[in-house]
């Protein structure tokens, strides 16, 4: 029961709970709402992207946080299957030859009343961020967002003196709008995962184009593969073959010893072996010796 509750409580948090009209919740409600409410009074473009699609992942985060809370805590139990498992390994072998450290009779799986809470040193920190959940956000909001947030940041953020969200007439569905929502996400995974268990795994078992989008986790990974991955794959390859090897390598070690292979090849083409070669390039250089001598007077 006490982790039941401290999940309880966290998922409060996370989800941003509380009572827009009175401002009092959660300490993830104050910051939720204080996110939306910012991006709506801008007035831009960006704005109200920013208020729309932070209104869409307070639902989401609503479903997704309630359907683990669900799954973990309430309908049937999930572990009985694995226990199924390990005891049909057990019953491999014979009665006559016990496996190590076996020192329990066949008996069935392990049922939900023997689930057990943790030990204090687990529990005692669970209840600190269960105290900070519920009560650090009513604490601490006017030092961080009202009329002492400036004094509490003092330089490290730009502040803009005498305008607080406070004193802005906010409309009642931007205020109402997160809860809305929080709690349709809450009633959704209430309804797929504790009244109607098997509507999941026929709605996967169908393969439809939403189960596909949300499997695939909207093809961000795809989509980044695209963008990013393969462009940056395609440059690097040509900074690879163009920049380092024919410009880099080819004008500097990889060059400078092909013309040297090139010139030694060349060079040993000059040396053949044969003696009637060396005497015929001995004659040559005499008879330059002594065309230059007759042309110059013997002048050097």
């Amino acid at each position: 029961p006490f982790t039941w509750a401290m999940m309880l409580i966290g998922n409060l948090a996370l989800t941003g709970v509380g009572i827009p009209v009175l401002g009092i919740g959660t300490a993830g409600f104050y910051s939720k709402d204080g996110i939306i409410n910012a991006a709506y009074l801008s007035h831009s473009a960006m704005g109200g992207y920013a208020f729309w699609l932070t209104l869409i992942a307070a639902g989401l985060t609503a479903f997704y946080s309630w359907r683990q809370f669900l799954m973990t805590f309430h309908g049937p139990y999930r572990g009985a299957q694995q226990q199924h498992l390990s005891h049909a390994d057990h019953d491999a072998h014979t009665h006559d030859e016990p496996m190590d450290g076996d020192d329990h009779g066949h008996h069935g799986p392990i049922k939900l009343s023997d689930v057990h809470e943790s030990p204090l040193v687990m529990l005692i920190p669970l209840a600190v961020l269960a105290a900070g959940a519920l009560f650090a956000g009513a604490a601490f909001d006017h030092a961080f967002v009202g009329i002492d947030a400036s004094g509490f940041w003092r330089s490290s953020l730009g502040a803009i003196t005498g305008h607080h969200g406070a004193d802005v007439e906010m409309p009642l569905w931007v205020e109402l709008g997160p809860l809305v929502l929080t709690i349709l996400g809450f009633a959704v995974a209430y309804y797929y995962y504790v009244l109607h268990p098997d509507l999941p795994p026929k709605m996967a078992a169908k393969k439809g184009v939403l189960y596909e989008f949300l499997y695939n986790k909207w093809y961000f990974d795809e989509l980044y593969d695209f963008l990013f991955v393969r462009p940056s794959l395609w440059i690097g390859r040509k900074l690879w073959k163009v920049g380092d090897g024919k410009i880099i390598d080819g004008l500097g070690p990889d060059g400078v010893t092909a013309r040297v292979l090139d010139v030694t090849r060349e060079t040993v083409r000059l040396q053949s072996g044969y003696v009637y070669h060396y005497a015929l390039a001995m004659l040559a250089g005499v008879l330059v010796l002594i065309t230059w001598f007759m042309v110059s007077g013997g002048a050097l």
